[in-house]
């Protein structure tokens, strides 16, 4: 199973995904629907009935609210920024979703590594244990060292059945990750020795600063602010009452005709409050611009720190310690029991593993850091959820 594979089954079974899409959706609806003007009212209307034993004047009216000062206009320009806003949700969410299958797709690998690691130390101190026991009962070394192997193999086993643990909550991370809990775990296609990708701090921040959709929310919020503004100050614009009906007096046999037309008068509520209030949101959306650049700044200095250390790590052990490590593991294994003792042969063999396993933690700490910082710091797909 490729990365491809796992984050082609995240995008079509992931909730998170679909939620925000659907929020998409329901603000499209209210883009539509706060455009449309009141509907018309029509009616019976009957006076003057029983007036000189008549049944009066029977006829219909017609009423209409007519929608003054460009308000249907400005309601549709702030929502179509509301829908704006939440595209940019879906966006990060989307990223999360992706950030987050690739950092477990890292740890499943990691874990896949850890298990053949630990299992090939269980084996070997195992191995190591049934030949000091040989020595022992020959008389060729001490039973303190069948002791000691003994304990070591133990702490090897123990090792190796924590690592089956650590894959297995691995996996059923990434399962979660995906949409899909129950996924049978599989081997994963992809060499965890790859090398890390080339990541600069300062390329790193312009992308952040330009293609971030958090800044890309806050933008549009501002851009909805806006637009509230003038919605709030065409507020003040009083919206006319049309009416009309027509009746026949059956008194007189005149058909008579009424139009009226009505208009508030806005004197003591020019929509003061609404004004005040959609001004201080304007301000706080620039405000909020303004914070989560520095937010996103901060949280890159400390991902890409741990990014840096991390590959410093690796590179240290690959072409330096690694090696050596595993040389003189060889040439001690190949020497034990004839020509070294098992003190000598588990310093090398401590020594070999526990590097091993050092590299693959730090291995496994890179390519997690380099993987936020390439899904622009957006993780926790499962746990964030779209703003209203």
């Amino acid at each position: 199973m490729t990365l491809a594979d796992l984050e082609g089954i995240a995008l079509a079974n992931s909730p998170s995904l679909a939620e925000a899409a659907a929020r998409v959706e329901a603000l499209r609806g209210k883009y539509w629907q706060v455009g449309l003007p009141f509907n018309p009212r029509a009616g019976y209307v009957a006076e003057d009935i029983g007036n000189e034993g008549s049944s009066g004047q029977q006829g219909a009216f017609v009423a209409q609210e007519v929608i003054l000062g460009d308000k249907l206009r400005l309601n549709r320009a702030v929502a179509a920024q509301e829908v704006q806003r939440a595209e940019q949700q879906l966006a990060a969410q989307r990223l999360r979703l992706i950030t987050d299958v690739r950092i477990g797709f890292y740890e499943v690998l990691i874990a896949q590594r850890r298990k053949g690691l630990t299992g090939e130390l269980a084996k070997s101190s195992h191995e190591a244990f049934e030949a000091t026991d040989l020595l022992y009962r020959s008389q060729q070394s001490p039973f303190i060292d069948v002791l000691q192997a003994r304990i070591e193999a133990e702490g090897a086993r123990i090792l190796a059945e924590n690592a089956v643990v650590i894959h297995d909550a691995a996996w059923r991370r990434l399962a979660a990750a995906v949409g899909v809990p129950g996924m049978k775990p599989a081997d994963l296609d992809s060499a965890v020795d790859d090398p890390l990708p080339a990541i600069t701090h300062e390329a790193t921040l312009e992308r952040l600063l330009t293609q971030s959709p958090v800044l890309g929310e806050a933008y549009a919020n501002l851009a909805r602010a806006r637009w509230a503004i003038d919605r709030a100050r065409a507020e003040v614009v009083p919206n006319a009452d049309l009416r009309a009906s027509v009746r026949h007096d059956n008194a007189t046999g005149d058909t008579l005709t009424d139009v009226e037309v009505g208009l508030p008068i806005p004197i003591f509520n020019r929509n003061q409050g609404g004004r005040q209030q959609a001004e201080a949101d304007y301000v706080a959306a620039q405000r909020a611009i303004e914070r989560t650049e520095l937010a996103l700044t901060s949280r890159l200095a400390t991902v890409f720190r741990r990014y840096e250390v991390a590959r410093t790590q690796v590179d240290t052990y690959r072409k330096e310690i690694l090696p050596k490590a595993k040389q003189m593991f060889d040439l001690v294994s190949e020497a034990y029991p004839k020509q070294v003792g098992y003190l000598q042969f588990l310093t090398a063999q401590r020594t070999y593993f526990q590097t091993s396993l050092a590299y693959l933690d730090a291995l496994s700490e890179a390519w997690s850091a380099s993987r936020e910082l390439e899904g622009l710091l957006l993780t926790g797909s499962l746990e964030s959820a779209p703003k209203e």
